[in-house]
């Protein structure tokens, strides 16, 4: 056989090897995970009684025969937590300051049979040996679907031995983004711009009025607990979350932030509330390069003008303006602002002294995601490293007791409830500790009606979300938020809005919608009368990593062959562009020589060519400044607003057709 033939063999014989190994790990696992459904399934109990009390129908979740003071619509809420607690085993009080990933299988099933880093145990297991009460839903389905998963899911808590309901969290749902670490666009809800796009709008009222529809989808299929809204503030523009902001204004950030939540939850929470998680306190902008703090090249938050107090206007209002009982710290290290250069989850000086000190809040205060444990697929697949920055030389279970001690109630992205059981046996935690954070977190149920009456309908859920109303507003929201920041060709002739009939060579959009809307559409430039362009803000690859992949991060600007592409076109006859704004892009080229530029917030084709072809007048202006040139980007200071230099598009830009 010849050299090359034995390395061919060789190659096979490792491939093979390779392959025989995953697959012996991941029936090892699915075996594991198989026999681990079979052992807690069997755990489950009776289901909750409905007990007659003068009238009233009250659930007998503890299956007493009687009714408690906790399961008594009646009583206090305060009264209803202290009967609970003093009936909660040390187990049951742990499991409720876990808040791990969870998804659904096919048709809304329970996950029992195979694990993912979503979903990393049997359900069971985690509702009923772990005690966890409290999941982050990843993952999309109908509407439909997802109310069967969560009333299946509330069912099994029920037969737990205290009936404790479980709370559902989500991030944003209502956008075109998709991104495990910051959004999950669901197809079956209404559709909106990003949040950078209300903050174009820049009207509170009708940010308002987002927060209440996207709340009654929510609670149609069982979502309680919003992740957001960010109240952070876009003042570096390579930040990767900068979508997720309402701008790089701390007054308008906080309007519009008020007004969210408002819409979220009502001016009081109740039964009908999705309760917001406002982040990420104390400010998650001012990142040092931009670069994000999920990664350890991006831990540092650094304030070279001076301006930490500045990042917290928006919260100051929260505060002082809604009902907001949840807050969640960023991951980074606020460089040389506190006595310890140490992640804000793990600062007690960002959470007891500012947070609930000069603050005064006295709600649950919830870490991002996987500060304290790396995720892994399998239990042996790193997916996420722990985001522990500043204290990444302690073990796990050292970043938990330090978490506890800053004053943190709950672990986001987690489910190690052991780590919190070895605390108390050695002597680190008492139960008094973790007595303090179990009572906010059952107040926050309570308040939210889950322990009277969790379920939902199926087939309303299906009726309300995504309504044609719901749609419509929606749609009129994305159009809204469109900015118009050129319009111009030779001699000052306005290209916009388009006439029908015009030969249109385009890229990045549906060829069939664009012939709807009356354009006679060619396929080469030297065909057309006009180019329109669709693009999106340039981002760099910065590593490997399975999250990474998802966030834009680094320089902002085109760079070859692409640019001269790009520039190639627009020389060639009149360029619309359209762009994406999901950061603060830098196109001094491309600006100079197209014949007119929109920039849009994650809106549809069909939005967009309501704005070109004039069915629609623009009225959003730019949340954030577009800098000249990516020199300009890296002289900026992290944490100031409108510091970029000779700004290409100033803050507030925006024009309108005549």
């Amino acid at each position: 056989m010849s050299s090359f033939g034995s390395i061919l063999l060789g190659a096979g014989l490792v491939i093979t090897l390779m392959v025989l190994a995953l697959a012996w790990m991941y029936l090892s696992s699915y075996n594991r995970f198989s026999r681990e459904s079979r052992k807690h399934l069997a755990l489950e109990g009776e289901e909750a009684s409905i007990l007659d009390s003068d009238g009233m129908q009250i659930r007998d979740l503890n299956k007493n025969g009687k009714v408690d003071i906790y399961e008594d619509p009646r009583q206090p809420i305060e009264a209803r937590v202290e009967n609970l607690l003093g009936q909660m085993t040390l187990e049951e009080k742990v499991g409720m300051m876990f808040q791990p990933m969870i998804t659904f299988a096919e048709e809304g099933e329970l996950v029992e049979r195979h694990s993912s880093f979503m979903t990393p145990e049997p359900t069971s297991k985690q509702v009923l040996g772990r005690q966890l009460r409290h999941f982050n839903l990843v993952g999309n389905s109908s509407p439909r679907n997802m109310a069967k998963w969560y009333n299946r899911l509330q069912k099994i808590a029920e037969r737990s031995r205290l009936g404790i309901p479980v709370t559902i969290s989500s991030d944003p749902r209502h956008s075109g983004a998709m991104n495990l670490g910051a959004a999950i666009a669901t197809e079956g809800f209404s559709r909106w711009p990003d949040p950078l796009g209300f903050g174009a709008i820049n009207n509170a009222k009708m940010t308002e009025e987002f927060g209440d529809i996207a709340r009654q989808e929510f609670v149609s299929i069982g979502l309680r607990s919003a992740l957001h809204p960010m109240a952070d503030l876009a003042t570096e523009p390579r930040w990767a979350r900068v979508s997720g902001t309402f701008g790089e204004d701390a007054e308008s950030a906080s309007r519009m932030t008020i007004a969210y939540i408002n819409g979220f939850q009502g001016k009081k929470l109740g039964k009908d509330s999705v309760s917001c998680m406002v982040k990420h306190f104390p400010g998650g902008g001012p990142q040092k390069d931009g670069l994000d703090a999920h990664f350890p090249y991006g831990k540092e938050q650094v304030y070279p003008g001076d301006n930490f107090k500045y990042h917290l206007i928006p919260f100051e209002g929260v505060f002082a303006e809604t009902d907001v009982q949840q807050v969640m710290p960023y991951y980074g290290i606020p460089v040389d602002q506190t006595n310890e250069n140490v992640g804000m989850s793990f600062n007690k000086e960002i959470i007891t002294d500012i947070l609930r000190g000069k603050y005064e809040f006295d709600g649950v205060v919830c870490t991002d995601w996987m500060i304290c444990e790396t995720t892994k697929l399998f239990g042996l697949f790193r997916i996420m490293d722990s985001t522990s920055w500043g204290v990444e030389k302690l073990s796990p279970l050292e970043r938990y007791h330090k978490a506890l001690n800053a004053g943190v109630d709950q672990f986001g992205g987690q489910h190690q409830t052991e780590r919190l059981m070895t605390l108390l046996e050695k002597g680190l935690l008492s139960e008094e500790r973790i007595n303090e954070s179990v009572r906010r977190l059952l107040k926050l149920k309570f308040q939210l009606g889950l322990f009277d009456d969790p379920y939902v309908d199926e087939e309303k859920a299906a009726l309300i979300c995504g309504n044609e109303s719901f749609r419509e507003k929606g749609k009129e929201a994305q159009r809204q938020s469109c900015v118009l920041l050129k319009n111009s060709w030779l001699e000052g002739n306005k290209l916009l809005p388009l006439k029908p009939g015009v030969k249109v060579y385009c890229e990045n959009i549906d060829k069939d919608l664009l012939r709807e809307y009356g354009a006679e559409v060619v396929f080469a430039p030297y065909e057309a009368e006009i180019a329109l362009l669709r693009l999106q803000t340039p981002s760099q690859k910065m590593g490997n990593g399975f999250l990474e992949r998802m966030f834009h991060q680094g320089d902002l600007d085109f760079k070859s062959p692409e640019k001269e592409r790009l520039l190639e076109i627009m020389d060639a006859l009149p360029t619309v562009v359209d762009l994406y704004l999901d950061r603060g892009a830098v196109i001094p080229e491309i600006a100079e020589r197209c014949g007119a530029l929109m920039v849009n917030f994650n809106v549809p084709d069909d939005v967009v060519l309501d704005m070109l072809f004039g069915r629609s007048n623009f009225s959003g202006k730019l949340p954030i400044e577009m800098p000249s040139s990516m020199e300009a980007v890296r002289l900026q200071r992290e944490d100031m607003p409108h510091d970029s230099k000779e700004p290409l598009y100033k803050f507030g830009a925006g024009l309108r057709y005549e």
